[in-house]
């Protein structure tokens, strides 16, 4: 991105480090000191440098004196004398958004988040799939912002696009003029943004900027900031305590010092935090095993919400409201992952016109159940020292079910309803090349790339199918397989349709996908192959089998240790090499 550092070596070996100043297509501009010389037609060796600015801003955000536990790390006992918000007093008055006070849960989070004493303990809105937590937020800033014209907000969110949300969803409702409302972004960043929001930034000599002044930012009602770029407010000398309240969206996928650069460098003993996400989906990416086994990837919202105060039957109303209703799904999409992750309290509220549009097709294997389990025997491959796997048998399977929906009109589906999601980039990339002639808008990514999306129909393609390689396939596939967070958002972002396609051998080995399969197969959803040997075998569900197939995986795996290496030790180099080497890059800034 503009802002980063190249360096290029020529072929006497001179090294030269250039910024990127010019982003356009697939073409980036350099800018070098006057003694770099170019000679036409010359190749030069690339390195790509680290972009160190985030990890500064995080470790300058954890190292501020900040002696304040009921926000680090609350107790019991800082609740003890509080009560739960009455609703009552919000069902009677005007919402921004009306629909919010027929929703209980989310009526109630507004009652909670808006009524709190400054100084409170954070508050976590806890939204599962689809159930409207973003809704639930901007509702809550409008009606703080209402009630305490004082009031000064810092709402921030991992990423520019969901911070991009967040003020698009508060300016659509006509209350914040660009003087009240500024979308902070970082100088790096492209300048193409939504039309809307051009109007809440400032551009200085070409790149995103703050005001000038003794006070830019003072003066703003809402600051809209990513948490990393929620470092400027310190770094321009604004005051500890400036903001009332700082709301923090998608907080789960934060990495933990990440969230702490908003609340550590600007908020003080009255600041009241307020984080939304879901503990049940993904969490931060981390690339690092010692980062992983050292706990950086428990955010600051898995870390609240495994406390007991953040229970739904000790904290409802206090600490935490948990949001039921589902307005995304068919019930037969939504039915697993609401038993497996929800403790079956999601409740069914879709628009019956979208998530009822495909029960009737004529691609499923059972009509009105629109969830279909195509297995498949394929073969994964890599392409020379490439960690990352592709399965063209699967990927010419899901150009199938593309073109049959997208061949059928009366189904009224273009490009931009269906997702397919697959867990290596080598993956999407085949399927893209079979999809982009004919179905170019198809959005394909991994799981990490469509959480908090969805689409009318989503294809799943789960790569893997090696039983040769026994070896691999439990020391990284299953890193894969066995993430059920990784799991949940994949198989929660269907509207109407849901297409996995799998081998079950493989997939068989992790308890979750067996359950999936079964649930599936006993509503008369599967297509395709079987696992090898029984058919009944599928459905088994208890330990001793999953103990059985991997202890006769583990057995194959120490005789060609043994073959290999004479019987010695193997260093053991996995640290979930393979998950890391293929998860997407989350851009800080």
């Amino acid at each position: 991105m503009k802002g980063d550092i190249i360096k290029v070596i020529n072929p006497q070996g001179e090294a030269y480090e250039g910024r990127v100043g010019m982003i356009q297509d697939l073409h980036a501009g350099l800018s070098f000191h006057p003694s770099f010389r170019n000679v036409p037609g010359r190749l030069y060796n690339v390195e790509f440098l680290l972009n160190r600015n985030p990890l500064q801003r995080m470790h300058r955000a954890l190292h501020q004196n900040f002696p304040m536990t009921r926000i680090l790390f609350p107790a019991v006992e800082d609740i003890a004398d509080a009560s739960v918000a009455p609703v009552e007093a919000f069902q009677n008055a005007p919402l921004y958004n009306p629909l919010v006070a027929q929703n209980l849960p989310q009526l109630q989070a507004v009652a909670s988040i808006v009524t709190q004493p400054a100084g409170s303990t954070p508050f976590v809105v806890f939204g599962p799939p689809g159930t409207g937590k973003t809704v639930t937020i901007v509702e809550a800033i409008l009606q703080i912002l209402k009630r305490t014209p004082a009031a000064r907000i810092l709402a921030c969110a991992p990423s520019n696009s969901a911070a991009d949300l967040i003020a698009k969803r508060l300016i659509a409702f006509g209350q914040l003029k660009p003087n009240e409302l500024f979308r902070l972004i970082a100088p790096s960043c492209s300048l193409d943004i939504p039309t809307i929001l051009k109007r809440y930034t400032f551009i200085h000599e070409g790149v995103f900027a703050v005001p000038r002044g003794n006070d830019p930012l003072g003066a703003y009602r809402v600051i809209v900031s990513t948490c990393v770029s929620a470092d400027v407010p310190f770094g321009i000398g604004m005051e500890l305590g400036h903001f009332s309240h700082i709301f923090i969206d998608e907080a789960g996928q934060a990495l933990e010092p990440e969230v702490m650069i908003p609340i550590k460098t600007i908020a003080d003993h009255r600041t009241n935090i307020i984080l939304s996400g879901d503990p049940k989906q993904l969490g931060p990416v981390i690339h690092s095993p010692v980062g992983r086994i050292l706990g950086l990837g428990v955010s600051y919202l898995d870390r609240l919400m495994a406390q007991d105060m953040y229970s739904s039957t000790v904290g409802h109303g206090l600490t935490t409201v948990k949001l039921v209703k589902n307005f995304r799904s068919h019930s037969a999409i939504l039915n697993f992952s609401n038993e497996q992750f929800y403790e079956g309290e999601l409740q069914v509220r879709g628009d019956p016109d979208i998530i009822n549009s495909l029960i009737d097709w004529e691609g499923l294997v059972t009509p009105k159940f629109p969830v279909i389990f195509h297995g498949i025997a394929g073969q994964d491959l890599r392409e020379g020292i490439s960690p990352s796997y592709f399965n063209p048998d699967e990927a010419s399977l899901v150009k199938e079910y593309v073109s049959a929906l997208r061949s059928n009109a009366s189904l009224g589906l273009d490009d931009s309803h269906i997702g397919v999601i697959a867990p290596y980039s080598a993956q999407c990339a085949k399927i893209r090349l079979l999809l982009k002639t004919q179905y170019p808008e198809i959005n394909i990514g991994s799981a990490e790339q469509f959480q908090g999306q969805e689409r009318r129909v989503i294809i799943i393609s789960t790569v893997r199918s090696s039983r040769e390689e026994v070896e691999f396939d439990l020391r990284h596939t299953l890193g894969f397989v066995a993430n059920q967070r990784r799991f949940n958002v994949a198989v929660t972002r269907a509207q109407a349709l849901l297409i996995v396609i799998g081998d079950p051998s493989v997939l068989s080995l992790d308890s979750m996908w067996r359950e999936f399969m079964r649930y599936v197969s006993d509503n008369g959803g599967w297509r395709g192959v079987t696992m090898d040997g029984p058919q009944e075998e599928v459905y088994e569900t208890n330990e001793a089998y999953v103990q059985s197939r991997r202890a006769r995986a583990e057995s194959q795996i120490q005789e060609l240790v043994e073959r290999v290496s004479g019987g010695g030790d193997v260093a053991d180099d996995d640290g979930g090499g393979e998950v890391a080497a293929d998860s997407p890059w989350r851009v800080m800034e």
